[in-house]
């Protein structure tokens, strides 16, 4: 699948400025510094058009990236940073469950990232949880699979499988751009 545009459209925090057009969304979640943004900038083959931070707790709403004139990618804030207050942290929390179960808006996928180093956390299991519950389409993303040694990646791919459950999971990383086609072909067909 080639990316022939990708554009930022617009930052969202409430329904006044949803977007809800016909067009598909596929929305990034994932704990703060899994590696989101790098995720996104590289299935879009761009280097910067999603803004990373070395601060976690960065991103504060939806953020919204036209793709090929034909499908929106919404990233959403990093979720299980400890160090935000927790009134932050209930906003962030409120923001993504507002965005992922909103009445009017029916992703096509939720692409959940997971860093292969650290498994799925308390946080993203939860989070896969919810999301089964409400029969949502979801795609796991194994990020940083470069950090392990070679004889590592299977048995972590294994561990974080037998905890999440049956869902297309695909080992990645955005530093080798290992994984991109495939992520590619599975969010764009």
């Amino acid at each position: 699948m080639d990316i022939k545009s990708a554009t930022f459209v617009k930052s969202v925090t409430n329904d006044q400025n949803l977007i809800k057009d016909e067009l598909p969304q596929i929305a990034f979640i994932g704990r703060s510094n899994v590696g989101k943004s790098s995720v996104i900038n590289t299935v879009l083959g761009r280097k910067d058009l999603v803004r990373s931070s070395p601060t976690p707790g960065f991103t504060k709403e939806a953020n919204y990236f036209l793709v090929n004139e034909n499908t929106y990618l919404v990233d959403l804030p990093g979720y299980g940073y400890a160090k935000g207050s927790k009134e932050d942290q209930a906003k962030i929390l409120g923001l993504i469950q507002w965005y992922i179960f909103h009445p009017e808006i029916a992703q096509e996928k939720i692409v959940v990232i997971l860093d292969a180093k650290v498994g799925p956390s308390y946080d993203d299991l939860g989070t896969i949880k919810e999301l089964e519950k409400a029969k949502k389409d979801i795609v796991i993303v194994v990020n940083k699979i470069d950090k392990l040694k070679q004889g590592e990646i299977h048995k972590a791919l294994k561990i974080i499988e037998s905890l999440i459950g049956p869902h297309t999971t695909i080992p990645y990383s955005a530093e080798k751009k290992i994984g991109v086609e495939k992520l590619r072909e599975v969010l764009f067909g």
